[in-house]
């Protein structure tokens, strides 16, 4: 399930679709108050994984709450693998490329703009107001 955060309170959904558990797995490219917000709504034992920081508020983990709750914040950069583990990134695109041949997985394009819009886009890119993947046509 996909929550939108800027048309609900997804604290309240999660809670309320988990039954008041929380959720297993927060993957937060977002940072600032959504992260804060995501620890409201972890399950005992979860995973918050840290994706970056789109808001470009950086936040601060109270720790002393991820002891109480037992869960896990973990870290996620992608490029590191370039140079760690380049075997990984094949292999994870592989198995992404067939899950999206098979149907299973629909990557969202909310958009597809001209190579003149590139500016316009990336603007509202750092400012968080698009949805989904832009997608720019020559």
């Amino acid at each position: 399930m996909v929550v939108d955060r800027r048309a609900e309170d997804f604290v309240a959904v999660v809670k309320e679709v988990t039954g008041g558990r929380g959720a297993d797995v927060v993957f937060d490219p977002v940072g600032g108050d959504s992260f804060y917000r995501s620890t409201k709504c972890i399950a005992f034992e979860g995973r918050i994984v840290v994706v970056g920081f789109a808001s470009g508020d950086i936040p601060s983990a109270a720790l002393n709450h991820a002891l109480v709750k037992n869960y896990s914040i973990l870290g996620l950069q992608g490029r590191t693998y370039r140079f760690r583990d380049i075997e990984s990134i094949r292999h994870y695109h592989d198995e992404l490329t067939k899950l999206v041949a098979a149907g299973q997985i629909r990557p969202l394009i909310s958009e597809r703009l001209s190579l003149d819009d590139v500016p316009d886009a990336l603007r509202r890119l750092a400012a968080g107001t698009t949805t989904g993947r832009l997608v720019f046509l020559p």
